[in-house]
């Protein structure tokens, strides 16, 4: 695997990103709210032991107003870890894509992440992540068939699997911004460093829970094809700028070069399920 390193300045600070929407950092994954105080709703749900911070700085923003939903990328363990706290304080719906739900049903437990992808000390720890479902029964729905997201005008979400079956992006076509999710990142996510110093790098899905490359590669296609003006990534810094985007094109055109694992479980035996 390899990156594409990307200029500094073509940074964007979570806080600076388009004016409704928001973006925090926890840790090592990000999370973000769209909207405004007249209606709002949060992506993805962090680390565990994080729902308190995430309250807080949601009130700060949106002050006692509840968000109209909670939508998720994916279901992997720092994406929603808060879930379970922060449903039970808004008492609000969470939605995924149907092939994401049998995770946040307690029906299945993704497949085993793969250490032996290589990049870093993140990736040789993935053993120890968490991979069993979590249990939200009936609060957990389908996201709209038709690719709307009914708490959020203006925004769709587009299917994008590869770094899980249901994995989803969402895209708001009047200002080209893409919050990405796992489907690639602005940093090396299997590494420690890169991790720790953000260093603003394009990057692949995170390798070692990455499971269908084929269906990964095709989904970085169909975002590049979009010509984000603005991505915002669960790993890493949100990035705008032509030279990121060019980065974006390179990365689809060669995926396969930049982002693949050389070996791991699932580069030639894909799970789809």
């Amino acid at each position: 695997m390899e990156t594409i390193d990307l200029p500094q300045d073509e940074a964007v600070p979570l806080k600076s990103l388009p004016a409704d929407i928001i973006g925090l950092r926890i840790v090592f994954v990000n999370v973000y709210a769209i909207g405004d105080r007249s209606g709002w709703c949060l992506i993805d749900a962090g680390l565990s032991g994080s729902a308190g911070r995430i309250l807080r700085w949601c009130a700060a923003h949106f002050g006692d107003t509840a968000p109209g939903a909670i939508l998720l990328t994916h279901a992997h363990f720092d994406h929603v870890g808060a879930l379970e706290t922060l449903v039970d304080t808004w008492g609000v719906r969470v939605y995924a894509h149907p092939r994401e739900l049998p995770y946040v049903k307690g029906e299945r437990a993704y497949p085993p992440p793969d250490p032996s992808v290589g990049g870093g000390l993140m990736a040789r720890m993935a053993a120890l992540y968490p991979r069993k479902p979590i249990n939200l029964g009936a609060v957990a729905r389908a996201l709209p068939a038709d690719g709307s997201i009914t708490d959020a005008p203006g925004w769709k979400w587009i299917h994008t699997p590869g770094h899980t079956p249901g994995h989803v992006s969402l895209f708001r076509a009047s200002d080209r911004v893409l919050v990405v999710g796992d489907a690639f990142c602005t940093t090396k996510q299997e590494s420690f460093l890169a991790v720790a110093t953000q260093r603003p790098e394009l990057h692949g899905p995170p390798a070692y829970f990455t499971t269908d490359w084929d269906a990964a590669r095709q989904s970085v296609r169909r975002l590049a094809a979009l010509q984000p003006d603005v991505i915002a990534p669960g790993h890493g810094q949100a990035m705008s700028g032509d030279e990121t985007m060019r980065a974006l094109d390179t990365l689809s055109q060669r995926f396969d070069e930049l982002a693949r694992p050389k070996q791991g479980r699932y580069v030639e035996h894909p799970v789809s399920e």
